[in-house]
């Protein structure tokens, strides 16, 4: 117990720190199970590796985490999509099949002049170089997916094209992998043959008598109340079953249970449901445990001279070559651009988990020493390191260009260009609303674009479908209703606050509007790094809320998100708290400095488009004291009236459809005045 509870807490600390970097969570796995095994905790604090990880209990770990790569990889299959695969069958059969032949040769090449100084003893040469080959030619096909879902490519040519050609390699190199494991357990060939016609058996068997089988259950019961537990043991069994014939045959559990996935019915409901069920056990408890043992075995230490640290180079450096310029070289050849090549070669050379799979069923069979495991691991940290800071070089190199097809697609200077982000689709059906009393009777001048960012890490490639549709359809259904073309980006990544201010600085936008309001929940540092959704109530709030009592405001509704916006957005930010929002007919401005005056701006937006009847609030008598400052918000406006007091204040915001705050206003007002704001109607807090 103690075991996995350290594991569970280094392993996600660690995944949420390269996160906030712009890694896979998968990197700071990784490096968690090197950090608890010899390389670090073992050498710096030896009684503590002891006590933790005594040798009687790594069979208990191993087991454990056998069971979580099993889950892993029946995922990974179900994840495949073969309808992807036959539309873009000839461009990713060329690039796949290129980035397998070409780091493979070069893998046996090396072998080759390693043999002598790095194999086990016993150990046959084919046996070898066969399997640092196929080390080198592994792509990892679910960190690839989900890196090109976080950079918003996935619906794009170029997405298409990386997803099929990784899911071709997936497949080939565990085809690959089964062949060598059987050569390398068979001993001789006459055997490996006798294996690998077994697994050809075994193939038809599946995809043949037992696919169509399981097709006919999942038709019948997609549903969530259909997936009873007797037919979802159905389903593990088979996962059961396929894993151990594998096993008997001589190939691996862990491609039985690939080839589980991959049998499981087309149906994407069935698909989403079931993988919901399987990776979050297999993801955040059991995978973990994979990573330490896999770390437990790394012994860095073993690279004690220049010359093991340069063999580790080489290793590193013909991976690189094989992988990523044979990738991208391939791309060019069938007709790609360099800069989308080039990106193509550096998330095909993303290896991530499926190499350490591959590389410990290497040191399971014998065929590689702990040296050169512990540089292949090495290997695999580097390469699938180099993704992000590669595709942001390669958008560096080719920046300028791309600012001029922007330039050329769309230049729309003159537009008054509205970016919506929403969290929750009905807070963004009143802010598109809000948005269109601003541009009514100028829609041909303006452009509307909603952005909904979800968490990446809650995502697979079957319920991001399900995301997108539930998260945009009401926005599109609201903005047909109120007659207005806009346009809705739907993208998952890693790191919102930094996608919302990104797109908000690519295309001029003129405003961005984004939601605020008061939750009974405050996310604890712990719940991040867990990824689970652990909160910590505020029992303040939820007295107030069983109560029905309304919520006191102040500055506070500024979490460390809308300050992180506010903080590096360049452009005019509207902060909106929705109150049941539906028109502006009636709005009202308070104004308490000279800083206010830039609300005019949106007041005769409103008058403009919308007809609006404004009030200004004048409570201190500004407009005495400035006439230039009455003068520039009631200049031929016969829609704007001026009161400068009010019997009971909270009477008059409570009469109002909308409110228009400065930030610094809103600042003020929460921390003196705030039982005015318990009363008004849904407010809009502007930063210029």
């Amino acid at each position: 117990m103690l075991q996995i509870i350290t594991i569970i807490l280094v392993a996600r600390l660690l995944g949420f720190l390269l996160n906030k970097i712009g890694q896979p969570t998968v990197i700071g796995e990784i490096a968690a199970g090197i950090l608890l095994g010899p390389s670090f905790a073992g050498y710096y604090f030896p009684e503590y590796t002891t006590f933790l990880f005594p040798a009687d209990s790594i069979g208990n770990l191993k087991f454990l985490s056998q069971i979580g790569l099993i889950l892993f990889m029946f995922v990974v299959g179900m994840e495949l999509d073969f309808k992807v695969l036959k539309t873009k069958a000839h461009e990713a059969l060329v690039i796949s099949h290129a980035s397998i032949i070409i780091p493979f040769s070069l893998g046996v090449g090396a072998a080759y002049f390693i043999y002598d100084n790095f194999a086990p003893s016993g150990v046959n040469f084919i046996s070898f170089s066969l399997f640092i080959g196929i080390s080198m030619s592994i792509t990892a096909f679910p960190v690839l997916a989900r890196i090109v879902q976080e950079r918003g490519i996935n619906k794009t040519k170029l997405g298409t094209t990386v997803i099929t050609c990784a899911a071709i390699d997936d497949i080939t190199a565990w085809c690959g992998l089964a062949a060598v494991i059987a050569i390398v357990k068979a001993g001789s060939f006459v055997s490996s043959l006798y294996t690998i016609a077994l697994s050809i058996i075994y193939l038809v068997l599946m995809l043949r008598v037992v696919q169509p089988f399981l097709q006919q259950l999942g038709d019948k019961y997609s549903s969530k109340e259909g997936l009873t537990k007797p037919i979802v043991a159905i389903f593990f069994v088979t996962l059961l079953i396929s894993s151990f014939l594998s096993e008997i045959i001589g190939i691996h559990a862990l491609f039985g249970a690939f080839l589980a996935g991959v049998v499981m019915p087309v149906n994407v409901n069935f698909r989403n449901i079931f993988i919901e069920k399987v990776e979050d056990l297999s993801s955040v408890l059991l995978l973990p445990l994979f990573f330490v043992y896999t770390g437990l075995r790394t012994q860095i230490g073993l690279l004690n001279d220049i010359h093991l640290w340069e063999v580790c180079l080489v290793i590193i450096s013909i991976a690189v070559v094989g992988k990523f310029w044979g990738s991208a070289i391939a791309a060019r050849f069938v007709g790609q651009n360099w800069k989308d090549s080039l990106t193509i070669g550096a998330l095909m050379n993303t290896r991530g988990l499926m190499e350490l799979v591959v590389l410990n069923i290497g040191y399971d069979l014998g065929v590689l020493t702990p040296s050169i495991f512990a540089m292949l691991v090495i290997m695999a940290l580097v390469t699938t390191f180099m993704t992000g800071p590669s595709l942001n070089f390669i958008e560096f190199l080719f920046r300028k260009q791309t600012v001029e097809e922007n330039k050329s697609i769309n230049n729309t200077n003159e537009l008054y260009k509205i970016l919506i982000s929403y969290g929750n689709p009905v807070k963004g059906k009143a802010m598109l609303r809000l948005a269109h009393a601003l541009i009514k009777n100028n829609l041909s001048a303006a452009e509307v674009t909603t952005i909904h960012i979800s968490p990446s890490n809650e995502l697979n490639k079957y319920n991001l479908v399900e995301y997108e549709k539930e998260s945009v359809l009401p926005i599109k259904k609201t903005a047909i209703k109120l007659e207005m073309e806009i346009t809705t980006i739907f993208k998952p990544a890693l790191d919102i606050d930094k996608e919302i201010i990104e797109t908000s600085s690519s295309s001029n936008y003129d405003l961005l509007l984004i939601g605020a309001g008061h939750s009974l929940f405050k996310g604890s540092l712990l719940g991040k790094i867990l990824g689970v959704t652990t909160k910590i109530l505020n029992p303040k709030n939820v007295i107030e809320t069983l109560k029905d009592r309304k919520l006191s405001f102040d500055s506070s509704i500024f979490d460390e998100h809308t300050n992180n916006i506010l903080k590096n957005v360049t452009i005019p930010v509207g902060i909106f708290i929705d109150r049941k929002y539906e028109n502006a007919n009636k709005v009202l401005i308070p104004i308490y400095s000279l800083a206010d005056s830039f609300l005019m701006v949106y007041a005769q937006k409103l008058i403009s488009n919308s007809s609006s009847k404004v009030t200004i609030f004048d409570e201190n008598g500004l407009f005495t004291q400035y006439p230039e400052l009455k003068q520039s918000f009631t200049i031929g406006n016969t829609n704007i009236n001026v009161i400068t007091s009010y019997k009971k204040a909270e009477d008059l915001f409570k009469t109002f459809d909308l409110t228009l705050l400065n930030i610094e206003s809103w600042k003020e007002l929460a921390k003196e005045e705030n039982t005015w704001l318990q009363h008004s109607q849904s407010i809009l807090i502007l930063k210029a």
